[in-house]
């Protein structure tokens, strides 16, 4: 089974840039048909989509969130990883890795969640 999971520092400055890396076993980031999603869970704005990158390194990403967002796929070590600029505490958030078979939707297998905390 495809089985996802994140990595990352979980306390993060604010201004500087939050780097997450989604590890994918069991299945193949290569593979097409499938996108790779990242998701972020807050109390005040609940679950929102961020962002997705698929097999051949195109990008979807949030219009909320484009100017920060970059998410890149690494085929040799089978993962993709979010980074996400100028972060506030309002960024302090879970977040998630997930696949899909679309660019906002449509999971069918998703990590534990990584607990980053934007503070001072």
């Amino acid at each position: 089974q495809v089985q996802l999971q994140e990595s990352g520092p979980g306390l993060v400055k604010p201004s500087q840039t939050l780097s997450l890396t989604c590890t994918v076993s069991g299945g193949s980031v290569t593979s097409k048909g499938y996108y790779w999603s990242w998701r972020r869970q807050t109390p005040g704005k609940g679950l929102e989509w961020m962002g997705a990158i698929r097999y051949d390194g195109s990008t979807n990403y949030s219009p909320a969130l484009w100017r920060r967002v970059s998410i890149t796929i690494d085929t040799s070590k089978n993962q993709f990883t979010l980074q996400l600029s100028s972060v506030t505490p309002e960024d302090t958030a879970v977040y998630y890795c997930a696949r899909a078979t679309k660019a906002d939707g449509d999971y069918d297998y998703w990590g534990r969640g990584a607990q980053v905390t934007v503070s001072s």
